[in-house]
C-alpha cells in the first residue's frame, strides 16, 4: 500500500504564535512531525511515499530530500504551490495505483490505532475507503462526519447535526474509484478537501467512518503542548 504526506501549507497561525520553523519541522518528543508519519508509515510497510511541501520554504524541500535519502522506504518529494489542499492531494496521489493512504503532516494519532485502521481497510475488499474520524474536536472550521447505523458516512458537513458524532481527522485511506472522483472535480473546478468528499459521497462510493480516538491537529502552539500530552499518556499505557 502507498502513503502520502500533504505538507504544503504555510503555517501561518503557528508562526504568528511565535513558532519559528515550518509546520513540518515542529517537534514532538525530539522528532519533527514529518519524520514521525514516515516512521508510522514504514512501520505499517508501506510500499513507498509521497510528500507534497511549497516551493516557498527551502529549508523545508531541503529537509524533506534529507529524510527520503536516509529512508529504507521509496520517498518521493514533490515541490509545488498549489491553491488549496485537495489539488495538494491531487499532485501526490498523481500515477498511483491500487488503493493509499493520505495524511496531513500536521494530524498527529497514536501509532498503534492507525495500525489497526490501515489492518482494517486492507482486510475490507468490500469498501471504498476508511476515513479516519474523532469524537475530539479541537479544529475552527471542523468537518463533521455524519454515518448510518452501521458507520458507513452519509454526508460531510460544515456544522453539527444530530446525526454528526465524529469530524474528519485528516486520514485518508481510499481506493482507485476515489481518484476516478477526483478527476471529475478537477475538471469541474471543485476546491478544497472538504468538498472532495462530499463529491466521494454524492457518487456512491462506500465510505467508513473509522474512530482512531483523540487526533490532533498542530495548528496553534497550544496544539504541541497538548500532543506531547497524548502521546506520553499513550505511551505510559
Amino acid at each position: 500500500m502507498n502513503f502520502a504526506i500533504i505538507a504544503a501549507g504555510e503555517g501561518s497561525r503557528l508562526a504568528a504564535e511565535g513558532i519559528e520553523s515550518p509546520k513540518p519541522l515542529v517537534k514532538l518528543g525530539g522528532r519533527t512531525l514529518l519524520e514521525r508519519l514516515l516512521d508510522i508509515f514504514e512501520s505499517v510497510g508501506a510500499e513507498s511515499v509521497g510528500i507534497i511541501v511549497n516551493a516557498r520554504t527551502t529549508q523545508l524541500e531541503e529537509y524533506a530530500s534529507e529524510l527520503a535519502a536516509q529512508s529504507k522506504m521509496p520517498v518521493k518529494v514533490i515541490v509545488r504551490n498549489t491553491p488549496d489542499s485537495m489539488h495538494s492531494f491531487a499532485e501526490v496521489t498523481a500515477g498511483i495505483e491500487g488503493r493509499f493512504c493520505v495524511t496531513t503532516v500536521d494530524t498527529v494519532f497514536s501509532p498503534e490505532e492507525f495500525k489497526r485502521y490501515i489492518d482494517a481497510f486492507e482486510n475490507d475488499g468490500d469498501a471504498d475507503g476508511y476515513m479516519a474520524v474523532t469524537d475530539y474536536v479541537d479544529d475552527e472550521k471542523p468537518l463533521y462526519v455524519v454515518t448510518d447505523a452501521d458507520m458507513r458516512i452519509t454526508a460531510f458537513e460544515d456544522n453539527m447535526s444530530p446525526g454528526a458524532k465524529f469530524v474528519s481527522g485528516g486520514i485518508y485511506a481510499l481506493g482507485p474509484k476515489a481518484l476516478e472522483v477526483l478527476d471529475r472535480c478537477l475538471a469541474n473546478g471543485t476546491s478544497r478537501m472538504r468538498n472532495y468528499q462530499r463529491a466521494l459521497v454524492e457518487a456512491g462510493l462506500k465510505l467508513k467512518a473509522w474512530p482512531m480516538g483523540k487526533i490532533i491537529d498542530i495548528d496553534h502552539a497550544a496544539d504541541i503542548t497538548t500532543a506531547e500530552s497524548m502521546l506520553a499518556k499513550n505511551n505510559q499505557s
